[in-house]
């Protein structure tokens, strides 16, 4: 079988590559039988040379490889016929922008298998840049403080090697006495406090972050009934709270109103309550200066992200008091960061970790006759059809 790593071609060019030239080795050791080759590209993080140092071969061609593996969507113009290919295709949840890529997919007799729809027999999601985005979301959420009130200005994260040079650049400041509130309990969540701990802020329990003043930075971080509450008073498990989102209002205020940063790293499930309303922003108790929004849904759980921010201009301001976008200088500003595409900002160290879990989890299942059920979960298309695990999408497909 052969293997081939593609040229990332979607706008704004995108550096990371789902294996680094030393996980490629570690492939072709573990699996001798696999051909590999690497697309040329000019824009990766590990350039050409780097893959040929390690006897892996360059091609401008992969029209002979049977798999085909990328990280963000592939032109419809770019789509070889009749492959196996991997890449987020961001069609799952029927993103109209890219109806015309699932259609292409299907008229084409493509085998498409989403890094999204990798998972395991519990459907949790086995692989994802999701650690990559908190660490690099929780260090713009700083850095944007930092800016906002002119106590330091730290370098863009794009502009620095890896994570340990985030954090030595974080820790040369010091913070005044902030209070930050931390959402989320997956790998976007774990990332962002990854950073958080490694700058020696002080994790505080919920109960008393709310209640109590310090002479130091604190941080709490909070899961979804600690924001969340029943609308009957009751108060029961979270799987109370995700089998019935709708009996639920939020009860962010409480943080709302002693926080100075919010990071937003929770995962948000159809008929939540929104977290952070307009209400909230509002409110004259309302302290919060920053929200590092690193879930990024816009118009959704939180009301002050109204728009994606870009990594050339990561921060925008946000007035309360209209709902409207305003120079992040504005004295009544909040600072909003919501860049969707952060792990972008830190492509090596993103692109070492994917390929070390895409390694282990799903390249097996092409040796073992897929043993585990991976690829036949996570394929989308078939034959020209959509598998019946996603037949769902047909609508979608069909422009309806």
């Amino acid at each position: 079988m052969k293997f081939g790593i593609i040229k990332e071609r979607k706008n704004p060019p995108d550096r990371r590559v789902v294996f680094s030239p030393d996980e490629l080795v570690n492939f072709k050791t573990k699996y001798p039988q696999a051909e590999i080759v690497v697309e040329s590209s000019d824009i990766r993080v590990f350039n050409d040379d780097a893959y040929i140092e390690k006897g892996i071969s360059i091609s401008q061609d992969l029209s002979d490889c049977d798999v085909l593996i990328g990280v963000k969507e592939v032109p419809v113009e770019a789509l070889i016929p009749n492959k196996k290919y991997f890449f987020f295709s961001h069609t799952i949840k029927k993103q109209p922008y890219n109806r015309k890529l699932l259609k292409s997919v299907l008229e084409k007799n493509i085998e498409l298998f989403d890094h999204e729809t990798i998972v395991d027999e519990n459907n949790s999601r086995l692989i994802g840049f999701g650690r990559y985005a908190g660490i690099v979301g929780a260090y713009n959420g700083i850095r944007a403080f930092g800016i906002k009130y002119e106590l330091f200005d730290i370098p863009k994260a794009e502009t620095l090697p890896d994570q340990n040079a985030l954090i030595e650049r974080l820790r040369k400041n010091r913070l005044p006495n902030i209070k930050i509130v931390l959402t989320g309990s997956g790998k976007v969540a774990y990332g962002a406090k990854e950073m958080l701990d490694a700058m020696k802020i002080k994790q505080v329990a919920p109960s008393d972050y709310v209640s109590k003043s310090y002479d130091q930075p604190v941080y709490t971080h909070v899961d979804v009934l600690d924001y969340n509450k029943r609308k009957d008073g009751q108060v029961l498990d979270k799987y109370d709270f995700y089998n019935n989102p709708l009996e639920y209002t939020s009860d962010f205020e409480k943080f709302s109103d002693v926080s100075d940063i919010f990071m937003a790293g929770h995962f948000y499930g159809n008929n939540a309550p929104v977290i952070l309303t307009r209400e909230m922003l509002r409110s004259p108790k309302c302290k919060l200066k920053v929200v590092a929004d690193i879930s990024c849904d816009i118009d959704g759980p939180v009301a002050c992200t109204i728009r994606s921010s870009t990594i050339a201009e990561p921060i925008y301001g946000y007035l309360p008091s209209e709902h409207k976008e305003v120079p992040f200088t504005h004295p009544s500003a909040i600072v909003v960061m919501a860049v969707d595409n952060l792990p972008c900002e830190l492509p090596k160290d993103a692109s070492e970790g994917f390929g070390e879990v895409f390694l282990d989890k799903v390249i097996p299942a092409f040796f073992n006759n897929d043993a585990d059920g991976i690829l036949e979960r996570a394929k989308i298309t078939e034959n020209g059809k959509l598998t019946p695990r996603f037949d769902y999408l047909q609508d979608y497909v069909d422009g309806k």
